[in-house]
């Protein structure tokens, strides 16, 4: 972990660092003059990740987000040697499509375990420390299909719209104590995870123009969101910028969800 360093404002902490989205976060942040700490269970990512960063600006650590005691651990080290956490982007997320009725239980689990319960863990742990000092903001990086049923999607769907309700009551809750809490919604975006959708079939062009007999409307916008339209997002929704906005969900779907 890298130590404070003078002249330094904001500590973030990026769940799903090694992700598409949560790399250009932690990209982006750092950029803006953040400390930035990504963490994730993905050892290889980290590594590409931390690669291509400031040392002096990034730090990667491997965390299962599920764990509460290694969660707690990894917040009392962050905060220690890198310092008090004044930003948190929930941005981990595990995606197994299928029919609910044909989905093995064992991906349910997972799906609910990372999106739900992990996101859950990680953000009881440092937004306690938030409310104690008074200041904060939280983003959570949801889907858009929290808000549309998805074909082949209902437990990835029900796990972003659970993640998106407990992220606008703990904002109400911790309203009071000067921490924001708010979510970026995202649409279909070019990552990993949607190339491998695409390797089951479909493309960007076939995402741009929808699928009617998935029950699937396109992207008005004519185009496939990259991580850094929803890394700005994030960016803007932790900002002073936006210091009067909290339990705001910002969908950054390039209209794929008609305003919903």
């Amino acid at each position: 972990m890298p130590t404070a360093h003078e002249g330094s404002r904001d500590t973030a902490l990026v769940t799903g660092a090694a992700g598409g989205i949560g790399a250009a976060v932690v990209r982006h942040l750092a950029n803006l003059g953040t400390r930035v700490v990504g963490i994730d269970r993905d050892e290889e990512g980290l590594a590409r990740l931390a690669s291509g960063c400031d040392p002096a600006r990034v730090s990667v650590a491997t965390v299962d987000i599920t764990s509460p005691g290694a969660v707690e651990h990894l917040v009392t080290t962050v905060e220690s040697t890198v310092g008090p956490l004044t930003q948190l982007v929930n941005g981990a997320g595990v995606l197994r499509t299928s029919r609910i009725v044909d989905q093995p239980l064992r991906d349910v689990t997972e799906i609910m375990a990372v999106n739900v319960l992990g996101t859950m863990i990680v953000s009881r742990c440092v937004v306690g420390r938030m409310v104690d000092r008074g200041a904060g903001a939280v983003v959570t990086v949801t889907s858009n299909a929290a808000r549309v049923p998805r074909a082949g999607l209902a437990a990835y769907s029900a796990s972003k719209a659970a993640a998106e309700m407990f992220t606008r009551c703990l904002a109400l809750e911790t309203a009071g104590s000067g921490v924001r809490c708010n979510v970026v919604a995202p649409g279909s975006t070019d990552t990993a995870m949607l190339r491998a959708l695409w390797d089951e079939g479909g493309s960007a062009e076939s995402t741009v123009v929808g699928d009617l007999a998935a029950f699937r409307t396109g992207i008005p916008l004519q185009r496939v969101a990259s991580p850094e339209d929803v890394s700005r997002a994030v960016a803007f929704l932790l900002s002073d910028d936006a210091r009067h906005i909290t339990m705001h969900s910002l969908v950054v779907d390039g209209g794929a969800s008609l305003g919903v």
